[in-house]
């Protein structure tokens, strides 16, 4: 076409092509890499993650504590947090830094000094080869394979011997589905027993009770008061009901003082008549 010696591909070689799935290795490789990613990566900065200031959320997500940090904190002019990591930020759930445990990894070095996280028990290279697992609330990291070894003989961290239950025992950045809805399930029932994600109370969830029973106790105070007030104003309204429906003052006002005699002589001439029954009787 140009005189350039290249050829032009023909339209079922660009179908065929676009319409190929990828392989199963393709699938893996990639899954891999976005894996290593998040073990290398604060998804909030996109600065590589530190591995002695890592923290966890109750997803098994993992950030750089200052990362957080700088996202809790209110954002100065000076300072602004950019609006990408803000919306990143918002879409993690976490709402203090009770709702994140600081993790505990433990680093090794290989014969060339490479540092590297390792599973204390089995020494096994943590990352995206091998699945991990964190106790809460004390954050140890190990490998699942050992942590499963543990847990069905003792409840007691290897590490520091904090007791644990089997739902804290949270899988670092696992996309199984069946995974991600026990998290899912462990933190609607700390919520329910009012507690975050790191074991401690959910504050929040206190204040929320309280400014929920202040609201109904106002709003049933004001209630009351309206019909105190309502009681009120029926009963003025019945006396001066004639009056009111004149608009004269000077009327009004004569009109007021006629009704108030008339009925100022009904009450004397009732005392009259049981006077004069109690006179007969004798």
């Amino acid at each position: 076409m140009g005189n350039d010696g290249g050829s032009i591909p023909k339209r079922r070689e660009l179908v065929r092509e676009a319409a190929r799935l990828p392989t199963a290795s393709e699938l893996k490789a990639t899954a891999l890499e976005s894996l290593t990613h998040s073990w290398t990566t604060c998804p909030l900065s996109d600065a590589p993650l530190d591995l002695s200031n890592v923290v966890s959320d109750c997803r098994g997500r993992l950030y750089n504590y200052e990362s957080v940090l700088q996202c809790l904190m209110p954002s100065s002019s000076e300072t602004p947090i950019p609006e990408l990591q803000e919306a990143e930020f918002a879409r993690t759930g976490i709402k203090s830094l009770k709702d994140v445990v600081k993790l505990k990894i433990t680093t090794r070095k290989d014969e060339k000094g490479r540092e590297f996280a390792a599973c204390p028990v089995s020494m096994k290279e943590l990352g995206a080869a091998t699945k991990s697992v964190y106790v809460v609330p004390c954050g140890h990291v190990f490998a699942e394979v050992a942590m499963k070894e543990i847990s069905d003989t003792e409840k007691q961290c290897p590490e520091c011997s904090t007791p644990f239950e089997a739902r804290d025992v949270i899988p670092i950045l696992s996309s199984d589905e069946v995974e991600l809805e026990k998290m899912a399930k462990r933190t609607d029932d700390l919520k329910a027993l009012g507690l975050t994600h790191s074991l401690k109370k959910d504050k929040s969830a206190n204040k929320k009770k309280r400014k929920a029973e202040e609201s109904k106790e106002n709003s049933s105070k004001s209630e009351l008061q309206r019909e105190k007030n309502g009681a009120r104003t029926d009963k003025s309204t019945d006396k001066n009901d004639i009056s009111s429906r004149i608009n004269n003052p000077m009327t009004a006002s004569l009109t007021a003082k006629v009704l108030a005699e008339q009925e100022e002589r009904t009450k004397r001439r009732k005392r009259m008549d049981g006077f004069k029954r109690s006179e007969a009787v004798r």
